[in-house]
């Protein structure tokens, strides 16, 4: 079943009840489910999630209702947490999870995995990777270092290095140039890219990519306008199909922390990295 209902508060009473009254195609129980990974939103200045069934609304109040069964009953593994700065920390999000919620839940976002975890901390996603993909991302836990981070992002002075698999060989010129610079968009991209190796098994390339700007999509879109897709990827390229899922991960990453100076350079652990890749890699945290 999937459903979006408006609903304005005409008397004062708790989440639960009203939201049954007014939807009651749906259990209690499966309207407290939706309330708890984020299906109900409440309509104010901030608009925010409504999970506490009992909460006291009062008339006048207006909360919005995006049910998709589907969407809530999926799963996904967990994240891991790679680093703590206490200011901020680095996780490893898996494939099939969001970076942040939607207006249908936010059960399956790193975000709401982070927020669980630290309990009272605060959680600010700092920036974003498609859900298809896995690897590092960035999460403030306060307002002054959410700030710091995005100046920084912004300048462009936080280095992520991406590890992908894309089907075929590359052409020796290609691999001389070491860059697509095919504009997206109508906008100019640059996408760099150094081989690790070729797999004549199983006729795929593995290269690091430095992006140096951030289109939508850039990575999967520059390697199947050249004709070798990233394997596994569900939008972009032909015959590129990938039991192990979309092969690319933010593999890395490393800056200058803008709060305390220090230089940071954050590796996956080899046992987080993408299925079928062997090869040397820098690992740990600094």
């Amino acid at each position: 079943m999937k459903l979006s209902r408006r609903i304005e508060v005409q008397t004062a009473g708790q989440a639960i009840a009203i939201l049954a009254a007014a939807i009651p195609e749906l259990a209690k129980g499966r309207l407290k489910d939706a309330m708890n990974k984020g299906a109900v939103q409440l309509l104010a200045r901030p608009v925010k999630r409504l999970r506490r069934a009992q909460y006291a609304l009062q008339a006048g109040q207006v909360l919005q209702l995006h049910y998709d069964a589907d969407i809530l009953n999926r799963s996904c593994p967990p994240a891991t947490m790679i680093a703590d700065y206490r200011a901020y920390s680095i996780w490893f999000k898996p494939a099939g999870m969001l970076s942040q919620g939607n207006e249908w839940g936010d059960h399956l976002s790193l975000l709401r995995f982070a927020e669980q975890h630290f309990g009272n901390r605060p959680v600010f996603l700092l920036h974003r990777l498609d859900r298809e993909a896995s690897g590092l991302v960035l999460v403030a836990h306060t307002k002054t270092a959410a700030a710091a981070f995005s100046k920084l992002i912004a300048a462009q002075q936080l280095s992520k290095t991406y590890l992908i698999q894309i089907k075929g060989r590359l052409a020796p010129d290609v691999i001389a140039a070491g860059e697509i610079t095919l504009p997206l968009d109508g906008k100019t991209c640059l996408t760099r890219f150094k081989q690790r190796r070729y797999d004549p098994a199983t006729d795929t390339s593995w290269l690091d990519i430095d992006l140096v700007s951030g289109r939508k999509h850039q990575i999967r879109r520059h390697f199947a306008a050249i004709g070798h897709p990233v394997m596994g990827d569900p939008r972009y390229g032909e015959h590129n199909k990938n039991q192990s899922g979309l092969a690319l991960q933010a593999c890395a990453i490393a800056f200058t922390c803008p709060l305390q100076r220090h230089q940071r350079a954050i590796a996956l652990p080899a046992e987080l990295l993408l299925a079928g890749f062997s090869g040397s890699h820098n690992q740990g945290a600094t």
